[in-house]
């Protein structure tokens, strides 16, 4: 294994270079029978994709899905489903000066120390393009939990923060996944200005978890608070994940952490208590800055269009954890 792979009974191989032929994922252990909607699929990528909105790269690519293996009249098959995404529009040279320049918080130079080799064509399989393959995946897992509601949205971002809950969270948070869509104007202008002066920026997002069932993770290291934070933590651009109180549980007493099981965010003893969980993300700002970010096609901040990224890792997660439970139970768990 060289750490290409995720997940157990559900699990996604991804493969494939920013700037080479295109990406592509192996989604294996998806029950036959279930309803296929290409469009659908696309509509996820859709929400991904580089060059929609202002204030983020101005690459441009369709992320056409090409559905290769695994679906039949509309139907999984419960055999590997193969999908591939062509890259179209690679800008290569605007990376020559990468090739012998390491950036700071970049895998350019730890891939050189691993490998002794790299692509250094818009960071290769470290590139953000490679989280195509976890949005494919994260759609296939919805398949498997069609009652479970994952929604993420940007809570801080720069002077932008939104620390309450949504009231509606089947809201639209387009373009930018930023709950007041009053602030949209000024997200973008913001994000438009760290462009121009080669700056950028991280920033927090939530991730809320509805109608999840109880009994979802193992009593030891298969925790679902541990698996959400390696599938979470896999994510290029995070550094840092908490669910429930998180880091607050630092400042209160027993008695105030005790006094609600809702501070623990629908997990407790890593299983999950069937409650909505909540969960943290941060992001660290991307680290192409300076001149080499105004010559090229970089976001100033991811977290706009990672938002469909980290929704997609929490659904393979608890995907997963299902199909597990559901073993357990010879199919009977969940009737």
């Amino acid at each position: 294994m060289r750490g290409n792979s995720f997940g157990k009974m559900l699990s996604i191989t991804s493969f494939g270079e920013s700037h080479g032929p295109g990406i592509g994922v192996v989604v294996d252990g998806v029950p036959p029978g279930l309803e296929f909607s290409l469009e659908e699929l696309q509509n996820e990528l859709d929400r991904r994709a580089p060059g929609q909105v202002k204030g983020t790269t101005s690459r441009k690519e369709p992320d056409t899905a090409e559905v290769l293996s695994g679906v039949f009249e509309g139907k999984t098959l419960g055999t590997p489903i193969a999908v591939f995404i062509r890259n179209t529009n690679q800008r290569s040279k605007d990376y020559d000066k990468l090739k012998e320049e390491y950036r700071p918080g970049h895998a350019d130079e730890t891939y050189m120390d691993k490998y002794g080799i790299r692509d250094h064509r818009g960071g290769g399989r470290s590139s953000g393009r490679e989280t195509i393959a976890r949005v494919i995946g994260g759609y296939f897992a919805s398949l498997v939990i069609p009652k479970v509601k994952v929604k993420g949205f940007i809570s801080k971002l720069g002077p932008f923060v939104h620390k309450d809950i949504p009231a509606n969270l089947d809201t639209d948070f387009a373009p930018y996944g930023y709950p007041d869509a009053s602030k949209n104007k000024d997200i973008e202008k913001y994000l438009v200005d760290l462009k121009k002066n080669g700056e950028s920026r991280g920033g927090q997002a939530r991730i809320i978890i509805d109608a999840c069932p109880k009994g979802l993770g193992e009593p030891s290291f298969d925790k679902l608070k541990a698996d959400f934070a390696k599938a979470l933590m896999s994510i290029g651009a995070v550094v840092a994940y908490s669910y429930g109180l998180g880091e607050e549980f630092a400042d209160i007493d027993g008695s105030v952490a005790s006094s609600s099981r809702d501070n623990f965010g629908g997990i407790e003893g890593g299983i999950s208590n069937g409650s909505r969980i909540i969960l943290n993300v941060t992001f660290k700002p991307t680290s192409t800055v300076g001149e080499k970010a105004k010559e090229g096609r970089h976001d100033p901040c991811i977290i706009p269009r990672a938002i469909p990224v980290i929704e997609s890792m929490v659904k393979l997660v608890l995907a997963d954890h299902y199909l597990r439970q559901n073993a357990y139970s010879n199919g009977m768990w969940d009737e």
